[in-house]
């Protein structure tokens, strides 16, 4: 069988097909994908299919993705959280979890500032993007609002022990700072 100008041979079901049943490939030399799409969505669709029966994943813990061929991602939920995390690890601060695991078990898996609560959340400087450490999420949270300053931090300990931080007023607009 030879390719025409207006058919070309299907790889998949070995039939003849007009040319405008193939997607574009740039990287073929004739411009087309070998397999027409008819062929591509049918072999996806028993993909999908065999690969979730294999996995014995029941449909409703699948996304939904309305441009795949069967109607479903190409994850489960569990597995799409799992590496979700694992990414945004990766992205942000540059660690594995193994790594950030580690980190963990030498705190003892609690916090480093209250070591009463779990620490869950990677604490790093915004400055230079160095991790600290695992921190709980009020501690990461109060680091974060007082802006990673320790001269905030400072005056809010003293705030907290009665030592009220109060300027002293030496000029219009010019104040000391208590020692």
């Amino acid at each position: 069988m030879s390719e025409s100008a207006e058919e070309k041979l299907r790889s998949g079901c070995k039939r003849d097909s007009p040319l405008t049943s193939f997607a574009s490939d740039r990287n073929r030399r004739d411009g087309l994908q070998p397999r027409c799409r008819e062929c591509v969505a049918a072999y996806g669709a028993a993909h999908h299919r065999r690969r979730r029966a294999a996995e014995g994943e029941p449909h409703g813990e699948w996304h939904r993705n309305s441009t795949a061929t069967d109607g479903l991602a190409t994850r489960c939920k569990a597995c799409k959280a799992i590496q979700g995390r694992a990414g945004r690890l990766k992205r942000r601060y540059g660690m594995t979890e193994a790594q950030r695991d580690d980190m963990l078990s030498s705190q003892s898996g609690v916090c480093t500032i209250c070591p009463v609560a779990s620490a869950l959340h990677v604490d790093h400087c915004h400055k230079t993007g160095r991790v600290r450490g695992v921190v709980c999420f009020n501690c990461n949270s109060a680091i974060g609002k007082l802006g990673d300053d320790p001269d905030s931090l400072r005056r809010a300990i003293a705030y907290l022990e009665g030592n009220a931080w109060k300027p002293t007023l030496v000029a219009p607009g010019v104040y000391q700072l208590p020692s």
